[in-house]
C-alpha cells in the first residue's frame, strides 16, 4: 500500500478489498483494535468545514488508541500564512499522520511529496476518496459481491462523481454518471477511470438522460447541486438540475431492489425528495456511519 491515500486509485483492487475486510472487522469488534495506534497523533487540517469528516476522523483515531489535533483555516491558512512545504516539514516532526480537507488537489499532492508521514485526502475539489470507500463498503454490505453491479450517479460531475468512477473502475462496478450537458466530470478524471477500468472490466460512462442512466442500476446516488464555493451559481444550477432530481418516479427506472445513496449533507426537496431519502431502500445513514469504519481501516493501514 502507498504511503498516502490521495485518491482511490492509490489502492489496488486487492488492497481496497482488504481495507473493507478490516473495516467490517472493526465495525464488528471495536475493542479488538483499541490500542493499535496508541500514542499516535493525527493532524486534522480543515480548509473546508464538515460534520462527517471532522467527527469520523476525530472519533476514529481515538477509537484506535490515538489522538487528533484540529487545525482550522485561521491557524494555518495554507499557502498564505504559511506555505504547504513549511506546514508539511513542521508537522512531520510533531505528528504521525495528516488528514487534509481543502480546495485544490495539488495541495494534497504537494503535502504527500514533502511530508515523510502519511497524508490522507479528506476532500479536494478533484476527488473525495474516503467518501467513495464508505460508499462501496455500504454497497458491499447491501449487495455482497461488487463485481458486475451498476451504480448510477445523478447530478453534477464533481469530486464525488470522480471518486465513484475511480472506485468502480478498480472493483469492477459499472458506473454511469447522468448529468446535464456542460456539467460532466472532469475529462482527465473520466479518461483515468476508463483506463483503470480495463483491468476490472467495469464500464464507466457519462450520459445526459437520468432515466437512461438509472436503468438497471443496483444503486442510485446523488449529491447537492451547488457545492461549497458555488453559492453564486445556486439559482442557475437549480433550474438546470431540477430535471435530475432523484424522486420516486426516477427510482422506478432502476432495479426493483436498488438502494439509494448520498454523501450528505442533503438538500431535501432539491436533488432528492423526502420520499426517497427516507425510504427503506435509502442507506444514507449506514453509509455515513461507514465513513468511520472505512477511515479507521485506512488510518490503521497507513499509520500502524
Amino acid at each position: 500500500m502507498n504511503k498516502d491515500f490521495l485518491t482511490v486509485l492509490d489502492m489496488s483492487a486487492d488492497e481496497i478489498r482488504e481495507t473493507f475486510k478490516i473495516a467490517l472487522d472493526m465495525k464488528k469488534d471495536r475493542s479488538k483494535y483499541a490500542d493499535v495506534l496508541k500514542g499516535q497523533t493525527l493532524a486534522l487540517i480543515f480548509e473546508k468545514p464538515s460534520l462527517r469528516t471532522r467527527t469520523t476522523f476525530d472519533v476514529g483515531i481515538q477509537q484506535l488508541g490515538g489522538f487528533s489535533i484540529y487545525l482550522s483555516p485561521a491557524e494555518i491558512n495554507l499557502g498564505k500564512r504559511e506555505s504547504v512545504y513549511d506546514v508539511a516539514k513542521n508537522l512531520e516532526r510533531m505528528v504521525q499522520g495528516i488528514m487534509i480537507r481543502t480546495f485544490a488537489h495539488q495541495i494534497v499532492i504537494d503535502m504527500g511529496n514533502w511530508a515523510s508521514i502519511p497524508i490522507i485526502n479528506g476532500l479536494t475539489d478533484y476527488t473525495h476518496p474516503c467518501q467513495a470507500m464508505a460508499d462501496f463498503l455500504t454497497l458491499h454490505e447491501e449487495k455482497g459481491d461488487l463485481k458486475g453491479l451498476k451504480l448510477c450517479y445523478v447530478g453534477d460531475g464533481n469530486n464525488v462523481a470522480h471518486s465513484l468512477m475511480f472506485a468502480g473502475a478498480r472493483l469492477g462496478v459499472d458506473v454511469t454518471v447522468a448529468c446535464p450537458q456542460g456539467y460532466e466530470p472532469n475529462l482527465n478524471a473520466f479518461r483515468t477511470a476508463v483506463e483503470a477500468a480495463k483491468e476490472s472490466g467495469a464500464t464507466i460512462e457519462v450520459v445526459n438522460d437520468p432515466k437512461a442512466g438509472v436503468k438497471d442500476a443496483d444503486a442510485v446516488y446523488t449529491d447537492v447541486w451547488a457545492s461549497m464555493g458555488q453559492e453564486e451559481e445556486a439559482k442557475e444550477r437549480d433550474r438546470i438540475f431540477r430535471p435530475y432530481q432523484v424522486n420516486e418516479e426516477l427510482m422506478s427506472h432502476a432495479k426493483s431492489d436498488a438502494i439509494f445513496l448520498h454523501c450528505l449533507p442533503a438538500h431535501r426537496g432539491d436533488e432528492v425528495t423526502d420520499a426517497v431519502i427516507d425510504a427503506p431502500y435509502s442507506k444514507v445513514f449506514p453509509e455515513a456511519e461507514n465513513r468511520l469504519h472505512a477511515q479507521k481501516a485506512v488510518m490503521y493501514q497507513l499509520m500502524n
